[in-house]
């Protein structure tokens, strides 16, 4: 079991990039430092299997992806009606083999709950996928706790959108940090404070047995790969 700490891409910004061992790809020598990372640009298009199946080949055999549903399934067709595209998704991003360690549901802030269909929507990706499943929701009315008999972990999200996703909630077996930069979003890094505080709660978790995530998102201004790096220290 393992703290899995990356950020929401691989790209390696100038100011880090010295961090970083050479040679090699962008992703062979961030995957040298840092051992996850969540893959974002499935979000918004499909990924030949064969892509994903060399991303695999190109890491340690320790290291591990999180990968994001399509939009397609969460905000054009909002959960609804989506197996077909589902099993093509499932279909790619399998080729990640053992190196694939979470699938990632962000669902669109205008998405309420709606304890049928979200209920439908999780049974049917949990026949389909067995391993770890975090859920990113953006509405005030979610409720979580559907989610602990389907073994799906609610994101503890930064900064919060409503009260009850700041903590790591749903089922307890998984713990996943999706930290966007405070107080701009995508671009405020975060402070030497909030890393120490972050490295403790990831370590409780982590000597629980828990599988623990923390991925950072506020790659807008290159801030992700400098405060993963602060953590991963802290971590030591």
């Amino acid at each position: 079991m393992m703290i899995h700490l990356g950020c929401a891409g691989w790209s390696l910004s100038r100011q880090y990039a010295d961090e970083f061992p050479l040679p090699g790809s962008h992703l062979q020598r961030y995957a040298a430092r840092l051992d996850a990372v969540e893959i974002n640009s499935s979000f918004y298009r499909a990924h030949l299997p064969a892509t994903y199946a060399r991303w695999a080949c190109s890491v340690p055999e320790h290291f591990r992806f999180a990968v994001k549903l399509p939009r397609l399934i969460t905000h054009e067709l909002r959960l609804e009606g989506c197996e077909v595209a589902l099993d093509a998704f499932l279909g790619q991003c399998r080729q990640l083999g053992d190196r694939l360690g979470c699938l990632l549901v962000q669902l669109p802030p205008s998405l309420a709950h709606d304890a049928g269909r979200d209920r439908r929507f999780f049974e049917v990706l949990r026949e389909h996928y067995a391993g770890p499943i975090a859920v990113e929701p953006r509405h005030a009315s979610w409720q979580a706790a559907m989610l602990i008999d389907l073994r799906i972990a609610q994101v503890a999200a930064s900064p919060s959108r409503f009260a009850a996703d700041a903590q790591p909630a749903g089922w307890p077996g998984l713990v996943y940090w999706r930290l966007h930069g405070e107080p701009r979003i995508y671009h405020s890094e975060y402070s030497q404070q909030y890393l120490q505080q972050l490295a403790e709660r990831l370590q409780r978790s982590h000597a629980a047995g828990v599988d623990t995530w923390c991925i950072f998102d506020n790659t807008a201004s290159g801030a992700a790969l400098g405060n993963a790096l602060t953590l991963e220290r802290y971590l030591r």
